[in-house]
């Protein structure tokens, strides 16, 4: 299967090293970005998208360890294969607790990483959850990117999350469920929040002229309306 569309960065301070990963993965169909130093290859990948990034672990001006961290803490999901030549299990713990996917140490086969990074990359896309539709509305919960005809509509994080549950469930969800979903278990406002909010999705999401997308069900809640 070809990689054509991969995006792929590469953060390792052995510029000979990092060339021979980039060249094995660039032949594998990869586009590939080259950071030489902890910091550069941190804001690179909190600033870039990438498919997948490999991450030596002693690194000038940050180690990997504070790159991976920073990274998750920063909200990038991207799977994260760490290269190091030290030895010793700690590494490894150290590494998976602070993020990291996967563990390689050097010296390695060329064929042994492009293994691991592929088999990131079909891990993640089994585990991506997928995109949430119903005609011309749609919500990535990946990109919390939504859309109403392909146009671009801007929620606040708490109407994401209420469209996105909605959107989840088939059928009328009760308003008490909504609350316990959305505004968590603990909530001790005004029940009616619901109403407001159902109000600003509906006034964003609805197109002049054509049924909301959210449907009042009388006595019971709320429901998307079917396709």
């Amino acid at each position: 299967m070809s990689d054509a569309s991969r995006q792929a960065l590469v953060i390792e301070d052995d510029r000979d090293l990092a060339q021979a990963v980039a060249d094995l993965l660039g032949d594998a169909g990869f586009a590939v970005t080259l950071r030489h130093d902890g910091e550069s290859g941190f804001l690179e990948g909190r600033s870039g998208s990438y498919d997948v990034i490999v991450l030596d672990l002693m690194l000038p001006k940050r180690n990997g360890f504070s790159v991976c961290l920073d990274l998750r803490e920063a909200g990038v999901a991207t799977p994260l294969l760490i290269l190091t030549a030290k030895e010793g299990d700690l590494d490894e713990v150290e590494g998976f607790e602070v993020g990291a996917d996967d563990f390689l140490r050097k010296p390695f086969e060329p064929l042994i990483l492009l293994a691991r990074v592929q088999a990131l990359l079909r891990r993640r896309d089994r585990e991506r959850p997928q995109p949430l539709v119903v005609g011309g509305l749609a919500l990535d919960p990946l990109t919390r990117r939504v859309t109403v005809e392909g146009r671009d509509v801007t929620l606040t994080p708490r109407e994401f999350a209420l469209l996105e549950y909605l959107l989840g469930h088939a059928g009328p969800v009760a308003k008490v469920d909504i609350l316990s979903a959305v505004w968590g278990g603990d909530f001790d406002g005004d029940p009616n929040i619901v109403e407001v909010y159902i109000g600003y999705l509906r006034r964003k999401l609805d197109e002049d002229g054509e049924p909301s997308f959210i449907r009042t069900v009388r006595g019971v809640g709320y429901r998307i309306r079917e396709a």
